[in-house]
């Protein structure tokens, strides 16, 4: 490996970096802290100034990986100038757009491995956690205008979420060959999920031509 120059006073930020483009290429499993050390020349000493173990490494890795995901996935529900179902709709493709990506930085932030250290770091249940909170507003927001069921708002939102990460984990352990017809897939996993959420009655108001064709109001 190509041993970098490096600045003591960003020393912490260079190790993030490296670590992060390591995942980029590679499974979490093989990120050691001699990989660090390798590329920065550094010794070892010198990375548990920063990081006593892997697992702080990982869970700044997974800190680090949320702001990624949430920065990637979210525009789209925070877009009010945008017809509701245009958010749901293009926000679903940022998620899974994300996964393929980033397939093993998506393993490391939704998988079970280090699930202990995601749920010290948030909980789907905290503000904080702007993802998921951004999309149960939205939720309640078309609640609020009528477009929604009024039903649980959380649970709505579970079962949105649920579905992005199926249709992801499908495409990138490559289950089925989902990505080969994904843009279809997609579509009528969008369908299906919305017709079930859809408040009965109501004309949907979309920019995307593909939309203006599916939920018709009902009689």
């Amino acid at each position: 490996m190509i041993k970098h120059d490096y600045h003591h006073g960003n020393l912490k930020e260079e190790f993030i970096t490296i670590a992060m483009d390591f995942i980029d290429k590679e499974d979490v499993e093989k990120l050691t802290l001699k990989v660090l050390s390798d590329a920065t020349g550094t010794s070892r000493s010198a990375i548990y100034k920063h990081f006593k173990n892997k697992d702080a490494l990982i869970e700044t890795i997974i800190e680090k990986g949320f702001d990624k995901f949430d920065a990637e996935t979210t525009p789209y529900l925070h877009a009010k100038n945008k017809a509701l179902i245009d958010r749901f709709y293009l926000t679903g493709k940022l998620y899974v757009e994300f996964a393929k990506n980033n397939p093993n930085l998506y393993r490391l932030l939704f998988g079970k491995k280090y699930a202990h250290i995601r749920e010290e770091l948030l909980s789907i249940k905290d503000e904080d956690c702007s993802g998921f909170a951004a999309l149960q507003k939205t939720v309640q927001e078309g609640q609020k205008q009528g477009i929604l069921k009024k039903e649980d708002s959380y649970r709505q939102a579970i079962v949105i979420w649920a579905t992005m990460h199926g249709i992801s984990s499908l495409i990138i352990d490559g289950f089925m060959d989902v990505e080969e017809i994904y843009e279809e897939v997609y579509n009528t996993l969008f369908e299906t999920l919305l017709s079930g959420m859809v408040a009965n009655k109501v004309k949907i108001i979309s920019t995307i031509p593909l939309l203006n064709k599916l939920l018709q109001p009902t009689s």
